[in-house]
């Protein structure tokens, strides 16, 4: 029995030591070498989200076949957008409220669950549920991760780490196409179909993560009472979901459809629901309206929709234009998507390291804007059917620059503006603006992409029939010919552009090319828009501490302050009590009228006796202000000093 006892204190001890050994110094600072540890498991968690992402968006045409779902395909998107969407501005409230370390070990747990659940679907319907799930995950990896790097490093140096976020997100984007197209293209991995291990992947790496974050991360617990504001994320979802829902069936539906008529309806009412239940929480509203009134907050969450919406309609496209014009495999084409990559880890980089030299950031986003509207115009002259991918590459680098200085510097700049106690709440409403800005870009972009591509292909085609060669080929190849009934308006299957006749199938390239050329131009003047808002963002003085050096200095002032409150209201009437002298001499009866006393600057405070009720300490009975024959009472029981002026002063 001792010996059991002993290997549980043995063992409690060692868990103790290494506790204190992450845990921050009395400051509230962190070594770098501790900052680098917590760091690992906050990119892996990143990384996981990131990179699902892109490697089910390149599979979900094979998974939908597999399960016999091709028509409910968009469910799966959709379920885990709206989950993560909603979820994000939740976790960062919450987490501002009970701590970060227990909602990212929470979001981790959640999204591998999800992941492992997501490979043993069976339908589309069971996947898009599952989807659901790991998007409730996903919404926190992100803006915590974030959010728990402001807490442990101060802005100054923050900007240097942060960098490794942006260039996880850009490794992410390379990665995703590549894994997910290699492992879709597998008949079967140990006896179970290739797309299920697009999942299962996420479970070791999830794992290590938690056991990273679990072992590294030891936060202060904070447990601050306010309510829960239920109200304003009912609202929320009631304004989310059918916009989310409308973006992404939309171009189905048709926009003005009643089913999507409807949900603009909704999603209005759902907003003024939120509005007025965000106004009646005040400070423990989910997102606080009093913080629009932060220009800093205000610019950069106007700039992450206008700049989210750009950068999405960008990177979305590039791919589209590589896979259906050059014919590139989602492998291939995620791998010719690398010199972006690379611009953004660089940009991101570079950013980071000036920033911190310099305590400058307001240059960076509006230098970033001029690059990515010089980078898209660029690609709307020269991408055409026949443009090298080689030809690509210096725009691909200036865009990924322009994306690298843009979203950590802003990201930076709020969490600097901010109170530290609510750097969780507004780290995760930029991330959801900008999300809201990628989805609705999203849907506007394809929009534009499919109705470009009805007139354009059309009239290729009508200008090619003329010609001879596109005339023999009709000729040598009828069936083909066949199938470009509809080209244009038919893009079920837009494979077969890579499968017939490479004449056959240039008019159809020629005006996919025109319709992209279109869509980066208006993406240009959208990202162009964020430089007028941008012009606004202050630039303010990066703070020295980090967000918990700054809570645990905040707890400090408001402590100062409740003591000092509290001595300014001590009665100023005093009695004779016996104190030690200066020089330690044995303490002799002092008389009330020369009671020391401290200027609060309201009133002075008695310090040498305590707080009562005006009682006469040395009196033999207390009660109803009475004193003895030697203690003065009324007026002159007050400093002379504290008389109004006309009152008699003795």
């Amino acid at each position: 029995m001792t010996q059991t006892t002993d290997r549980a204190s043995a063992s409690a001890d060692k868990r103790d030591a290494r506790a204190a050994a992450a845990a921050p110094d009395a400051s509230g600072a962190f070594t770098h070498r501790q900052i680098m540890t917590i760091l690992v498991g906050l990119l892996l968690g990143m990384f996981l989200a990131a990179l699902d992402q892109t490697v089910v968006s390149t599979a979900i045409r094979t998974i939908a076949d597999d399960l016999q779902g091709y028509d409910l395909q968009a469910w799966a998107t959709t379920a885990f957008l709206i989950t993560s969407t909603i979820a994000t501005p939740l976790y960062g409230k919450l987490s501002d409220m009970y701590g970060r370390r227990p909602f990212f070990l929470f979001a981790i747990s959640v999204f591998v669950v999800g992941s492992f659940l997501c490979g043993i679907s069976t339908s589309m319907y069971e996947l898009a549920a599952f989807r659901a799930l790991q998007g409730i995950g996903a919404g926190g990896l992100m803006s915590l991760a974030l959010t728990i790097i402001a807490d442990i490093v101060p802005p100054r140096q923050r900007a240097k780490y942060q960098g490794y976020f942006m260039a996880v997100f850009g490794t992410s984007s390379v990665l995703g196409p590549v894994i997910g197209g290699f492992l879709a293209g597998q008949d079967s991995i140990l006896g179970l179909d290739g797309w299920r291990w697009i999942f299962w992947v996420n479970v070791p790496l999830g794992a290590l993560a938690l056991g990273v974050v679990f072992k590294n991360l030891h936060l202060p617990h904070r447990s601050n009472k306010h309510k829960i504001d239920w109200p304003g994320a009912l609202g929320l979802i009631v304004f989310l979901v059918p916009l989310l829902i409308v973006a992404e069936q939309g171009r189905t539906w048709g926009w003005t459809d009643p089913k999507s008529l409807i949900a603009y309806v909704v999603g209005a009412l759902g907003f003024v629901w939120f509005f007025l239940a965000e106004r009646s929480y005040g400070d423990d509203a989910l997102l606080p309206i009093r913080m629009f009134k932060n220009r800093t907050f205000t610019i950069s969450a106007l700039s992450s929709i206008v700049l989210g919406a750009g950068m999405f309609g960008g990177i979305l496209l590039l791919p589209q234009y590589l896979q259906i014009v050059h014919g590139s495999s989602p492998t291939v084409a995620g791998l010719q998507m690398i010199p972006l990559v690379g611009g953004i880890m660089l940009g991101s980089i570079s950013a980071g390291q000036i920033i911190a030299r310099t305590g400058k950031y307001r240059l960076f986003p509006m230098v970033g804007v001029v690059l990515m509207v010089i980078a898209l115009v660029s690609l709307s002259f020269i991408v055409d059917a026949d443009t090298s991918v080689w030809s690509l590459v210096p725009f691909m680098v200036l865009l990924g620059l322009g994306l690298g200085w843009n979203f950590q510097p802003i990201i930076l700049a709020v969490q600097n503006a901010v109170s530290p106690r609510e750097i969780g709440v507004a780290t995760s409403s930029v991330t959801f603006f900008r999300q809201m800005g990628g989805t609705l870009g999203t849907a506007a972009f394809l929009s534009v992409l499919f109705s470009a591509l009805g007139d354009k292909v059309p009239a290729a085609y009508a200008a090619a029939s003329g010609t001879q060669a596109f005339q023999a080929a009709a000729a040598a190849n009828p069936d083909q010919a066949a199938q470009l009934q509809g080209a244009g308006t038919n893009l079920a299957d837009t494979s077969i552009f890579q499968r017939i006749d490479a004449t056959l199938a240039a008019p159809f390239k020629d005006g996919f090319s025109s319709s992209i050329d279109l869509v980066f131009l208006i993406a240009a003047g959208v990202v162009a828009l964020g430089f007028f808002v941008l012009v606004f963002l202050p630039q303010l003085e990066l703070r020295t501490t980090s967000g918990m050096q700054g809570q645990q200095e905040g707890a400090g002032e408001a402590a100062t302050r409740s003591a000092n409150a509290a001595g300014a209201a001590a009665p100023t009437s005093a009695a004779a009590t016996a104190a030690p002298s200066q020089d330690g001499a044995p303490a002799v009866d002092t008389p009330a009228s020369s009671t020391s006393t401290t200027d609060t600057g309201r009133h002075a405070v008695v310090t040498d006796q305590p707080v009562g009720r005006h009682e006469d300490v040395a009196a033999p009975e207390h009660g109803k202000h009475e004193g003895d024959d030697d203690t003065p009472t009324g007026l002159a029981s007050i400093p002379a000093d504290h008389l109004p002026s006309g009152r008699p002063k003795d």
